[in-house]
């Protein structure tokens, strides 16, 4: 099997370093490059063909986003931010960016997140994601109803729960059909929609209006 390809892009040396250490003591990766800025980030990508991207969202000249969305068919994307409630986020995952962590996740959740986005998955899982996209879907302007006209009825259904936060499992649980069956239906969602991943999908869902974001009153 070959290594993962990485790049990482952080406009702090100390951080910057610290993650390519990190990263190169797994056998599966290798650190290919790093860049102080996006545009550094970005011209490295084009040369050395990297499978997967750990940005800054945050970084002088062209940030984290802007990168991100030059990058849009290239490598997978993994937005690290320090806030959970980081108002760039929301951006950067309509960018294009397959999932994003904490700055403060231990070093097997960072492992962990690179193999699950090399894989061609987006990192949806945590509920602070979910609470995230909610959140910056209900300050954009709210958007129009749309039933997805592509989609069929179980596709909907199953692009709704996923909206949500469901995993597979819970997704197949809910609709008493396989897992199996589930990833059918994402797949389809996807190349319907053309979409590259789950992440895609996600503020797709939100933005067609198929998902409302929902608050628990204080």
């Amino acid at each position: 099997m070959n290594a993962v390809r990485i790049v990482v892009a952080d406009d702090h040396q100390v951080i910057r370093a610290g993650y390519a250490s990190l990263l190169d003591t797994e056998p599966d990766f290798t650190v290919v490059g790093v860049a102080s800025d996006g545009r550094e980030a970005v011209r490295l990508c084009r040369e050395l063909s990297p499978d997967v991207v750990l940005m800054d969202v945050r970084m002088p000249g062209m940030d984290g986003i802007e990168a991100t969305r030059q990058l849009e068919g290239g490598p997978r994307v993994l937005i690290m931010t320090t806030f959970d409630l980081d108002e760039y986020v929301y951006d950067a995952l309509r960018a294009g960016a397959s999932g994003f962590l904490l700055k403060d996740v231990t070093g097997e959740q960072l492992f962990d997140a690179v193999r699950v986005i090399a894989a061609g998955e987006a990192l949806l899982a945590p509920t602070v994601t979910r609470r995230l996209i909610a959140e910056f879907t209900r300050l954009r302007p709210e958007p129009p109803a749309s039933t997805l006209p592509a989609l069929t009825p179980r596709e909907t259904e199953v692009l709704r729960l996923v909206a949500e936060g469901l995993s597979n499992p819970e997704v197949a649980a809910r609709l008493f059909i396989t897992e199996e069956t589930v990833k059918t239906h994402v797949s389809r969602v996807l190349g319907k929609l053309g979409l590259r991943d789950r992440t895609q999908a996600v503020v797709a869902a939100y933005e067609s209006g198929l998902v409302v974001p929902r608050f628990r009153s204080s």
